[in-house]
């Protein structure tokens, strides 16, 4: 579900598992705060496998592997997209709540595609590329807040004010760029079989905050320069022959939408769930938004009664099932959690994330270590850059005393972070206590050696 590193917290409850925050860092240091202190990242696997398989037919058709693009969510109303450190489209929670379509969604993604596939990425430090969403996202903005102020301390002291401004002037792309996009992610759209009719339907909403003062136009606005001679040039080709073979794309995708997005409306603002969804709306959108808005709300025995209906309709939905299982974490019932988790594993094996929290559930429950420590190097094949992975891991090996392996994953969770000198006295423990020439040893060589490394370039 949504997992983020920094969780929700209420009091006397424990910490949400499934629909996780990640605080971003800046440059190194982690923000305590919601928000104030830096971005903050969602990982949920039912959104994030939703986009990508929307996006896989664009994707293949901008010659890029699928397999190598990332889609992060940034919680954050503002209505943005951007790409960054490589080959990752950071899209923001405002963005897709403002969508009215997949297409919509699409091609902004397609556009987003064309600025990877033109070469206009955002560029830091090639270190970024092997860092943490949330590290790559905070050092955007400290490295932005330097530019913006000619100072270079400014990276690790951004205000709120500065912060926006810095973001906007560091990931602004050029007219020309923005127009090159377009073309390209058109392109993708019409090789892919969708119409690009969405992605013109979104730039006419972007038209109009234009007539607006700058203070009050979305980040999109201000950071994708908009003209009336792009939204010409992308009615042009939307009006000659490429968009002929073009196909709806499936009602299951408007599912799919409408359900995102009361996650997203539940999740980040429950108080407002009973005005986007009235009494009498009995979908299954509607009702997903309820109960989860009654879950975060603290509202136990409602929250649970309306997750056993839509149980009860789906009860092999993967999301589902995780849902409940976050829920019974969450009210303190961690052992019950256990079975829901391992069912959703069970129904999408391929989820990384659902491993993730059914591994938490095992280790605050003390069900079983040895399922704790399998689940989550499976999900470490593919979450390489998760630091919450690996402090999972360093807790399971740590409550079985194996404390080397335990110090090892802290050194890889402070690497993600760039927290080099943390990262370096655990590899120093960590080897210590390792058997010499085994792969875990081997790896904290590994670590010491890149910690050598980004010194020297330092």
């Amino acid at each position: 579900m949504l997992g983020f590193m920094k969780l929700f917290r209420r009091r006397g409850v424990r910490p949400v598992l499934g629909f996780v925050m990640v605080t971003g860092l800046l440059l190194g240091t982690v923000g305590d705060g919601f928000a104030q202190n830096g971005p903050t990242l969602i990982r949920d696997t039912e959104i994030e496998k939703t986009i990508e398989m929307w996006s896989e037919p664009v994707v293949r058709a901008a010659g890029l592997d699928p397999k190598s693009v990332n889609f992060i969510l940034v919680q954050d109303s503002s209505l943005n997209a951007f790409v960054a450190g490589g080959q990752n489209v950071f899209i923001y929670t405002g963005l897709i709540q403002r969508t009215k379509t997949p297409e919509e969604l699409i091609g902004v993604i397609a556009h987003e595609l064309g600025h990877i596939s033109g070469g206009h990425l955002i560029r830091t430090r090639q270190a970024l590329e092997e860092a943490s969403y949330e590290t790559i996202l905070g050092a955007l903005i400290g490295i932005g807040a330097a530019i913006a102020t000619g100072d270079g301390g400014a990276a690790s002291a951004v205000s709120m004010g500065s912060r926006s401004m810095a973001e906007r002037r560091f990931m602004a792309f050029s007219r020309v760029q923005e127009s090159s996009a377009d073309q390209a992610g058109l392109s993708y759209m019409s090789k892919a079989g969708l119409n690009g009719a969405g992605f013109l339907s979104f730039m006419k909403q972007m038209e109009n905050e234009e007539l607006l003062p700058a203070s009050q136009q979305s980040e999109y606005v201000r950071t994708h320069p908009l003209t009336r001679d792009r939204i010409q040039a992308v009615e042009t080709v939307l009006q000659g022959n490429s968009f002929d073979n073009a196909k709806p794309v499936p009602a299951s995708w408007n599912e799919e939408h409408a359900r995102m997005i009361a996650k997203l409306v539940g999740f980040i603002t429950p108080e407002q769930v009973p005005w986007v969804y009235a009494d009498r709306d009995t979908s299954m959108a509607a009702r997903y938004a309820r109960a989860i808005a009654a879950y975060r709300q603290n509202r136990v025995t409602d929250a649970l009664g309306q997750m056993d209906a839509l149980l009860k309709d789906e009860p092999e939905n993967p999301y589902f099932n995780e849902l409940k299982g976050q829920m019974l974490v969450d009210f303190g019932k961690v052992k019950e959690a256990v079975p829901f988790y391992r069912k959703a594993v069970t129904l999408d094996a391929d989820a990384p994330l659902l491993r993730v929290s059914y591994a938490h559930a095992l280790i605050e429950s003390n069900s079983s270590l040895d399922e704790a420590i399998t689940q989550l190097q499976k999900a470490l094949r593919t979450e390489t850059r998760s630091p919450r992975v690996h402090r999972l891991l360093a807790t399971a090996y740590g409550k079985q005393g194996n404390d080397p392996m335990a110090r090892l994953h802290l050194a890889e969770e402070a690497l993600l972070q760039r927290n080099n000198d943390y990262a370096k006295r655990q590899a120093e423990v960590a080897a210590q206590g390792l058997k010499k020439g085994s792969a875990p040893w081997i790896r904290a060589q590994d670590i010491l050696s890149h910690v050598e490394q980004s010194a020297d370039k330092d």
